[in-house]
């Protein structure tokens, strides 16, 4: 199962807020950060834009690239 880190409570209460753990985590990622609340409101935005409309039955993976190849997080 792919867990995708998003800095949120959830998340500090799992791994020290900017502890040694999360820098890690971060580096391991592609984008070289954790996702934020904001990245996740924005892509759910993009499908609640009747402008992308053409747009069907896909799974947008929100993770700064951790789904792509086989790094685990």
């Amino acid at each position: 199962m792919w867990h995708r880190p998003i800095l949120t409570d959830n998340f500090w209460g799992i791994v020290g807020k900017d502890s040694p753990q999360q820098e890690a985590l971060a580096r391991r990622i592609p984008m070289g950060r954790i996702g934020t609340p904001r990245d996740v409101t924005n892509a759910f935005l993009f499908f609640c834009d009747p402008e992308n409309s053409f747009v069907t039955g896909q799974t947008l993976y929100v993770c700064g690239g951790a789904s792509v190849g086989s790094l685990q997080i």
